[in-house]
């Protein structure tokens, strides 16, 4: 009589079901790519005077590169072609900020007595008005906010210093982030070239690709960055001049600057100039700016918005304010700049990575087509 087989015995793991062990592989991939992340972040972070002025640097890089590539067309040796783009863009930026800046000094002097007329206005509305404080109440306040002065006055120039050293920081990135233009702008293709040969020969192509395309979609945000904030300014200036706010001029150009924090950006500089309206000519009239950089801000968001930023950069408005949110969070001012352009070319890089069809060769890619556009096409490097 034969006897029974006996049954293999169970592992353990055969307990578990086939949804944990899925959930199980996922989450201990995902713990090693957030641990990834967050070292690269800890390493960036450390590194965070000379990663910053690179990323401004490839920033000016898109928006000088087509420049470039323009004089080269026609005959230009790509080195004069790369000083003429360089000097050229550094003599308009300072006469522009020599401008702006000799227009807000010529205006803090009215600002000043406009403000001090406000604020003996006010007073008088505090102890004539509903209110009917004492005016010595209102020199009390005065008197104890010049006591505090005094009092945290080394507080305040440890600040002084801090700033004075952060200062020195920016001087120090502004020339990092120049030095690395002129070699992003002249030497562009070749450094690309040299940063793809660190991945493996079979999939170079691709990322050869990639990288081209993702570059062409910073170029195109860029440009269509600029296109905006110049409709921003010049139509809040104008307002701004109409209703002869004071320092209509820098504050246009400061809401030039800020439209490049998309969405959010020339909405918070312009509430600079409603803050000033206020001060200076009234509540009618600041509350006429605000109506006009609402209805700026409507124009850029319904018609420049989805034209030129939609066709360059191809991100979902969600996207781009979680981007600025993230970017704010996690380096300020600067991270909400550099979030949405990085975005932006890690998008279009990542598509291209993930495209079922043939790597096309660089070399024959439409520059005419943000999908396929290259950032500078193979340029002999003569001089």
């Amino acid at each position: 009589m034969t006897q029974p087989a006996t049954p293999a015995p169970r592992r353990s793991a055969d307990s578990v079901s086939w949804g944990v062990r899925v959930a199980a592989a996922w989450s201990w991939r995902f713990v090693v790519v957030v641990g990834a992340l967050v070292v690269l972040g800890t390493v960036l972070a450390r590194l965070s005077e000379v990663v910053i002025p690179v990323a401004v640097s490839l920033l000016l890089a898109a928006l000088l590169t087509p420049a470039v590539g323009w004089l080269q067309a026609r005959g230009v040796p790509r080195g004069i072609a790369t000083a003429l783009v360089l000097v050229g863009g550094i003599a308009l930026l300072g006469a522009v900020l020599t401008f702006v800046v000799q227009a807000f000094i010529n205006g803090v002097p009215d600002l000043v007595d406009e403000v001090s007329a406000s604020v003996d206005s006010v007073q008088q509305w505090l102890v004539n008005g509903p209110l009917n404080l004492k005016q010595s109440q209102i020199d009390g306040a005065f008197t104890s906010f010049t006591t505090s002065l005094t009092t945290n006055r080394d507080a305040i120039t440890s600040g002084a210093l801090s700033t004075a050293a952060t200062l020195t920081q920016i001087l120090s990135g502004l020339a990092i982030a120049l030095f690395t233009t002129i070699f992003f702008v002249y030497d562009g293709a070749r450094v690309w070239e040299f940063v793809t040969r660190v991945v493996p020969r079979h999939v170079r192509p691709r990322v050869d690709v990639a990288g081209h395309r993702g570059f062409a979609s910073l170029v195109g945000y860029v440009r269509a960055t600029v296109a905006v904030a110049a409709v921003d300014a010049i139509g809040i200036g104008v307002g701004l001049a109409v209703l002869r706010v004071p320092l209509a001029l820098p504050l246009a150009a400061l809401v030039f600057l800020g439209a490049f924090i998309p969405i959010i950006g020339a909405f918070l500089s312009g509430l600079v100039a409603v803050l000033i309206a206020l001060v200076t000519q009234g509540f009618v009239v600041a509350l006429i700016v605000l109506g006009v950089i609402v209805a700026v801000q409507q124009l850029e968001a319904h018609v420049l918005q989805p034209v030129l930023l939609g066709r360059a950069v191809q991100l979902h408005p969600l996207a781009v304010v979680l981007a600025i949110a993230v970017g704010l969070v996690v380096a300020g001012v600067i991270g909400a700049l550099l979030a949405v352009p990085m975005v932006a070319i890690a998008n279009a890089a990542v598509r291209s990575l993930l495209a079922d069809e043939a790597p096309p060769d660089p070399a024959q890619v439409d520059a005419t087509d943000p999908d396929d556009a290259l950032p500078d096409p193979e340029h002999p490097q003569d001089d």
